[in-house]
C-alpha cells in the first residue's frame, strides 16, 4: 500500500506546478506525483483531463483474438505462451469473414475501434498479407483499426499502413530495469524498435503496461516515465491490472491495491494529457466504484465486450449501465471516406 495512505490526513492546496515539457519527465517527478495525497492527485488529474478532453467521452474499443495460443515468448503474465499450461490451445488464424462479422457486431454494440490480436513473437510476411486483408475489410465498415501482432519489421509496418491500419498496440509492460523479471525471450529494445517502425510508417501508437506483476513502486514510476518520454508519447495508453491466470508464473502475484492502481491512471493522465488512457485488463475484478474513480482520474477508453483475447471482461450491458449511471457519453467516430477522425484532433 502506498505510503501516502498511511500518513495523517492533511488537506493540501491542489494547485500543481507546471508539468515538464514533453520528453523530460524524470522518474523522480513521476514518483512525486504517485506519492501525493490521493484527493489532491485526483484533483490535478481531473483538471488536466477537463482541459484536454472537454467532451468527457469514453472511447469503446473491442479486442478480438484472430490467432490464439502457441506463442513462443515466455511473458510471465500471458496465458497464450506455449511454455505454460493454462488450458489455452493453439489455433489457426481466423478467416477474414469471421473477423468482419465480429467487427460488425462490435460496431452494432457501440464500439468505434476494433483491435485484432495474434499470438506471435513476430509475424511472417505471409501473416502480414492475411492481416492486411482483415484490416482493409474492417476499415471498410467505418471503424478505426488496431492490431497487436508482436514485433514488426519496418516493411511490415508499412504494409499494414497501406492496408489502412490506424493503430498498432505494442506494450512496454513495465520499467526497463524490471523487464527481465517478466520476460526473457526478447529484449526491451526490441519493443522500442517495433514502436519506432510503427511511428516511421505513420501508424498511431497504442502502448502501455501492466500493474501488479510484483514490481516495486519505482518500477511503476519508471514505466510511466518511459511512456511519457517517447517522442511523441503514445496516442493510446492502456493500463492493465494483472489478470492472474492459473498456470502462468505470475498467477500467485499479490493483488494490486485499488488505490495504487487509480494513482497510476491519474499520473498517466497528467504525464500524457492528450493520450487516450485506456482502463484495460482487470476491470472485471474492479467493481463499479473503482472504475468510476479511474474515470475520475482521467481514463477515457475501455475495452468493450465480454473477452480480452482469452481473459474475461465485463459484459456489454454492464458497461452500458455503468456509463449511464456515471453520465459518461460513449465516443463517436466521424465517418469520412478516409480514416475515421477522432474528435480531439491531433495529439
Amino acid at each position: 500500500m502506498h505510503t501516502a495512505t498511511n500518513q495523517a490526513v492533511q488537506w493540501h492546496h491542489p494547485t500543481a506546478p507546471i508539468a515538464p515539457a514533453a520528453g523530460t519527465w524524470s522518474i523522480e517527478a513521476i514518483q512525486a506525483l504517485l506519492d501525493k495525497p490521493l484527493l489532491d492527485l485526483l484533483f490535478q488529474a481531473q483538471t488536466v483531463h477537463r482541459a484536454h478532453w472537454p467532451e468527457g467521452d469514453i472511447e469503446l474499443a473491442t479486442l478480438l483474438s484472430v490467432k490464439t495460443g502457441g506463442c513462443p515468448e515466455n511473458c510471465g503474465y500471458c496465458p497464450q505462451s506455449a511454455e505454460f499450461e493454462t488450458g489455452v490451445k493453439a489455433e489457426k488464424m481466423l478467416a477474414v469473414d469471421e473477423v468482419v462479422r465480429a467487427a460488425q457486431a462490435a460496431k452494432d454494440a457501440g464500439a468505434t475501434r476494433f483491435c485484432m490480436g495474434a499470438a506471435w513473437r513476430a509475424p511472417k510476411d505471409r501473416d502480414i498479407e492475411k492481416m492486411s486483408e482483415m484490416v482493409s475489410a474492417v476499415k471498410g465498415l467505418g471503424m478505426q483499426t488496431c492490431a497487436t501482432l508482436g514485433m514488426l519489421a519496418s516493411h511490415q509496418a508499412l504494409a499494414l499502413k497501406d492496408a489502412g491500419l490506424d493503430y498498432y498496440n505494442h506494450n512496454l509492460d513495465t520499467a526497463p530495469e524490471y523487464y527481465t523479471d517478466v520476460v526473457s525471450t526478447r529484449a526491451y529494445q526490441d519493443r522500442l524498435d517495433t514502436l519506432q517502425h510503427v511511428r516511421a510508417a505513420g501508424i498511431s501508437v497504442c502502448c502501455g503496461g501492466i500493474i501488479g506483476m510484483g514490481e516495486a513502486p519505482v518500477h511503476r514510476a519508471g514505466l510511466i516515465a518511459q511512456l511519457a518520454n517517447l517522442n511523441p508519447y503514445p496516442e493510446s495508453v492502456p493500463i492493465n491490472s494483472l489478470v492472474r491466470v492459473p498456470g502462468t508464473p505470475l498467477a500467485d502475484s499479490e493483488p494490486v491495491d485499488p488505490f495504487d492502481f487509480i494513482r497510476v491512471i491519474a499520473v498517466a493522465r497528467i504525464a500524457m494529457p492528450t493520450a487516450r488512457v485506456r482502463l484495460s485488463a482487470g476491470r472485471q475484478q474492479m467493481g463499479e466504484a473503482v472504475q468510476a474513480l479511474c474515470f475520475m482520474a482521467g481514463a477515457n477508453s475501455i475495452f468493450y465486450g465480454d473477452k480480452l483475447l482469452v481473459t474475461g471482461n465485463p459484459d456489454v450491458q454492464a458497461d452500458v449501465q455503468l456509463l449511464r449511471k456515471l453520465g459518461l457519453p460513449g465516443h463517436q467516430v466521424a465517418q469520412t471516406s478516409n480514416a475515421p477522425a477522432l474528435k480531439q484532433g491531433a495529439r
